[in-house]
């Protein structure tokens, strides 16, 4: 517990999806708050649509001295208090007013004054204010009766636009022939004898108001305004969208969260990668204090003692071979004095003998050089210098070059189309001849090159006859000093330099050799493999990451 306590990123990770989790939940629950808020108003606004617009129609409809009396009793039949007003009047907002002259009506609702309703008078300025402090049984009686004095006044098609005119969703106005169905005799009588008769619909939480409107023949019709609904609960589908719109969010924040800490890993793994392939000057930019700040830190501080080691290791091993020289050097001047000093046949033999050793070692020498040389480049970074090459004829001029010095052998280029490709020529000339002098050593009688384009690769192949290669060993004999038989005897040849300097060359050019069994000669067949379209300079980067 001390140590996720101490651990700033683990801690600030998990606080990050705490808090994310709280936000989440909180936008949840103010955006259920806002979604009944909405509903709520939108519920009310429906109600009082078709009340205060017969209200309007009514006052609009009377002369300018009447309405005040009219408003009077109005207000004491409906409990409510009705008023006209002029726009500056009011305390209304800029919103609000647009919301008027656009002929909506609009519900505010004040704790300690109850409820205001506004709306404008058809093809005038001024507003008329509706002041009550809460829905009652008398207001719905009142507007009912008034809705019914005012259809009565009218007769046929004149009825049916004014009921047209009143009607909404929320509270629908039907007005038929017949008497409603549902009612018993005794609400029936008193619908005939002219009362208002108000029926509850406990099933669905409503209620519906019925009426008879006279006719100017005689007649009756019956009018019906409802069924007025409760509001009802949030809709199961939409707390399913505002759940799945939670959850998106929180998906989204938890996703930024985790996607900042894998940038750093990635960081890191991009930095380790560049390392294992040899850019040892490659370092990982360290911000932060936590956990991956100073795994970072501890990354630098390994590839830095690592750069430092090999640097070291690769001076010593120059600085040796360059020492070398020089009491070789001796030794051979020695030997020739000796040599020019006598005539035995014997003494010249050894002496032979002992010049082909030096000769050996020199070579040896120029080999630890070679591989010091490379291997330093690949730690300090490098720049080949590319140029096309003629692959068919590279191939031509090393076989030129070591076919006289295996006679035995049989040495030949596979015939083919041109193969060109973008490399350093002497680096690559040392990779091939390498392994043409590779397969000499261990072939039986024949050695095959072969030249061949694939989809995106050049691959140059090295054929013989020999032994082969045994598949547990084919990683291993590309190991510095490495040779099957871990000897370091003239008959297995070489100095176990050769395929490492191959390696690296090829490395060094974004390629790789390979090695498997050579399906025509029978032996091992050994592939160097390089990338098409490459271009101008290639350089080793070495930059922090």
């Amino acid at each position: 517990m001390q140590r996720f306590l101490a651990d700033g990123s683990f801690l600030r990770v998990y606080l990050a999806l705490a808090l994310a989790l709280l936000l989440t939940f909180g936008l949840a629950l103010m955006g259920l708050a806002l979604v009944d808020r909405v509903r709520v108003e939108q519920y009310r606004e429906q109600l009082a649509e078709a009340p205060l617009q017969l209200l309007t129609w009514r006052v609009a409809a009377l002369p300018a001295h009447e309405r005040g009396n009219w408003l009077t009793q109005q207000s004491d039949m409906l409990d409510m208090r009705l008023s006209l007003r002029e726009p500056e009047s009011t305390d209304l907002g800029w919103f609000e007013r647009r919301r008027l002259e656009r002929g909506r009506v609009l519900v505010k609702v004040h704790d300690e004054e109850g409820w205001r309703l506004y709306r404008r008078l058809p093809r005038e300025e001024r507003i008329l204010e509706a002041r009550l402090s809460g829905l009652n049984e008398r207001q719905l009686r009142g507007l009912a009766q008034m809705l019914g004095d005012w259809l009565a006044e009218v007769d046929g098609e004149a009825r049916q636009r004014r009921l047209a005119g009143v009607t909404s969703d929320a509270l629908p106005v039907q007005l038929r022939d017949l008497a409603p169905e549902g009612l018993d005799s005794h609400q029936l009588t008193r619908l005939r004898d002219g009362e208002l008769v108000i029926r509850l619909l406990p099933g669905h939480w409503a209620l519906t108001v019925h009426l008879a409107v006279p006719a100017a023949d005689g007649s009756r019709q019956w009018l019906s305004i409802g069924p007025v609904s409760a509001l009802e609960p949030t809709p199961i589908s939409l707390l399913l969208l505002v759940l799945v719109i939670m959850l998106g969010v929180l998906a989204a924040i938890i996703y930024l969260i985790v996607r900042g800490v894998e940038a750093r890993l990635a960081r890191l793994e991009l930095a380790a990668g560049r390392i294992a392939s040899g850019r040892l000057d490659t370092r990982v930019k360290v911000d932060g204090g936590g956990f991956i700040g100073r795994v970072g830190m501890a990354f630098n501080a390994m590839a830095a003692q690592v750069q430092s080691l090999l640097r070291s290791q690769q001076e010593m091993i120059r600085a040796v071979s360059h020492e070398l020289r020089t009491p070789v050097a001796r030794i051979r001047f020695a030997m020739q004095m000796v040599e020019d000093m006598t005539d035995d046949p014997a003494i010249h033999r050894q002496l032979h003998g002992i010049d082909s050793d030096i000769e050996e070692l020199d070579q040896l020498i120029d080999e630890i050089l070679t591989y010091a040389r490379l291997d330093s480049g690949m730690v300090n970074g490098a720049e080949l210098e590319r140029t096309r090459i003629d692959c068919r004829a590279l191939a031509e001029r090393v076989i030129e070059t070591l076919a006289p010095l295996h006679a035995h052998l049989r040495l030949a280029l596979a015939p083919g189309s041109e193969v060109e490709v973008e490399a350093d020529p002497r680096y690559l000339q040392r990779a091939l001849q390498n392994l043409v002098a590779n397969a000499c050593r261990h072939a039986q009688s024949r050695v095959l090159v072969r030249l061949s384009l694939e989809s995106r690769l050049v691959r140059l192949d090295i054929e013989d006859d020999g032994p082969g290669v045994p598949a547990g060993e084919r990683q291993a004999i590309f190991k510095p000093f490495a040779r099957l038989d871990d000897s370091r005897t003239r008959r297995s040849g070489g100095y176990g330099l050769g395929l490492s300097i191959v390696q690296k060359i090829m490395a060094w050019h974004g390629g790789s050799v390979v090695v498997d069994d050579s399906q025509e000669l029978g032996g091992a067949r050994f592939s160097l493999l390089l990338p098409r379209g490459m271009g101008g300079r290639n350089k080793l980067p070495i930059k922090p990451v």
